[in-house]
């Protein structure tokens, strides 16, 4: 069986129903339910996530200095290797900028 998809999707009968004063309030309708005032500080509060006590860790980084190979990016401010210091980089403007931000 074809199916013409140039038809008009709705019949004659759904055009009559949709008067212009329908769609207002169906859309009004839809507008006013969805909308819901809620404290975002109260919804926060409430949401816990299961088993993820975490209030009596202590996270422990060793910071390492920057090494003499590496640079830090004025683009990004990451520290990086000097094999990713981009290849056009001039001396004098003294702009160090990492191939991913060069790009």
């Amino acid at each position: 069986m074809a199916t013409d998809y140039d038809a008009p999707r709705k019949t004659d009968e759904d055009l009559e129903t949709d008067s212009l004063e329908e769609l207002k309030t169906q859309r009004a309708d839809k507008t006013s339910s969805s909308r819901v005032d809620e404290d975002e500080t109260d919804a926060a509060e409430g949401f816990e996530l299961p088993g993820a006590d975490l209030s009596g860790e202590e996270l422990s980084v060793q910071v390492l200095p920057r090494q003499q190979d590496e640079f830090t990016c004025t683009s990004c401010f990451l520290v990086k290797h000097r094999s990713q210091l981009h290849a056009g980089q001039s001396s004098s403007d003294g702009q160090l900028i990492c191939n991913d931000c060069a790009d």
